[in-house]
């Protein structure tokens, strides 16, 4: 499986300072996105921290597998997944104890986190936080994270419905996140992924301004990743750009030779989808 990426980050119109951070790594086809939170540039220093903690455990366990992990390894999960939950709690341990210590500029600092790894067919995702991963496939945008919002655990109880928490002044009230606690939970999950399918990376920059719908309208436009990403940012500084805003894509191609073993198939010949 190939894989084009396209990515944006953008201040907004009404923040000083950008707090979001992101990393995309062809080698690996890992691509990793944070949202900070705090005073001054606390929130900065918490998703810088916490992509390059992330980005730098996945390459190291991946060239060295009886490499320390951090937490339990999740023998429901391959190795991919377990690789990105053990780097997030890794994250998580740093931003708290920097945010713990005597520095006050960074007190109380924390930030979200979404990451997706893709090996062959499957793509593995772990997630702590209210960015999201979106997968769109056949014209239809399906949300494969739940936010760890306030709001939308009413959403899940039924107290609220989902366009009611889109719309609720408590919108940005966190219930996990990177940096609160010593320790976090990381939810993860697999999934099958193939050819023509698109993963969508965005911090709630995007998602408070821009309706699913809109998103979708978008993704179906058939763009450049790049071109799909920054189209996605200019919409949401279209519609006030209350926030940070920053969004990876990945569009999935088959390889080179599941590409001919498509045009032979064309032909009559073996049947086979490519990889």
């Amino acid at each position: 499986m190939e894989i084009l990426v396209g990515a944006r980050s953008d201040v907004g119109l009404v923040r000083t300072n950008n707090e979001d951070h992101f990393a995309v790594e062809s080698a690996l086809k890992l691509l990793i996105l944070c949202d900070g939170m705090g005073g001054q540039a606390a929130g900065e220093v918490a998703s810088r921290m916490a992509v390059e903690i992330l980005l730098t455990h996945c390459q190291e366990t991946l060239r060295d597998p009886q490499a320390s992990w951090e937490g339990v390894y999740q023998e429901e999960f391959s190795a991919h997944t377990n690789r990105l939950a053990s780097g997030i709690r890794l994250s998580n341990k740093a931003i708290f104890e920097a945010a713990s210590g005597e520095a006050t500029s960074v007190s109380g600092m924390g930030c979200t986190v979404v990451a997706a790894h893709i090996s062959g067919s499957v793509m593995s995702i772990a997630h702590v936080g209210d960015s999201r991963i979106y997968l769109f496939r056949n014209g239809q945008l399906r949300q494969l994270t739940q936010d760890h919002s306030l709001v939308w655990e009413q959403v899940r109880q039924g107290v609220l419905t989902p366009q009611e928490a889109e719309q609720s002044e408590l919108a940005n009230v966190i219930l996990r996140a990177l940096g609160a606690e010593p320790s976090v939970d990381v939810d993860l999950d697999e999934m099958w992924v193939g050819p023509g399918d698109q993963v969508l990376l965005c911090s709630d920059g995007l998602t408070r301004m821009v309706p699913d719908e809109e998103i979708a309208s978008v993704l179906s436009a058939v763009m450049h990743p790049q071109e799909a990403a920054d189209r996605l940012v200019e919409l949401a500084n279209e519609k006030g750009g209350e926030d940070n805003t920053t969004v990876i894509i990945a569009r999935l191609f088959p390889s080179l030779s599941g590409w001919r073993r498509w045009v032979r198939s064309l032909r009559g010949g073996d049947r086979a989808w490519p990889n």
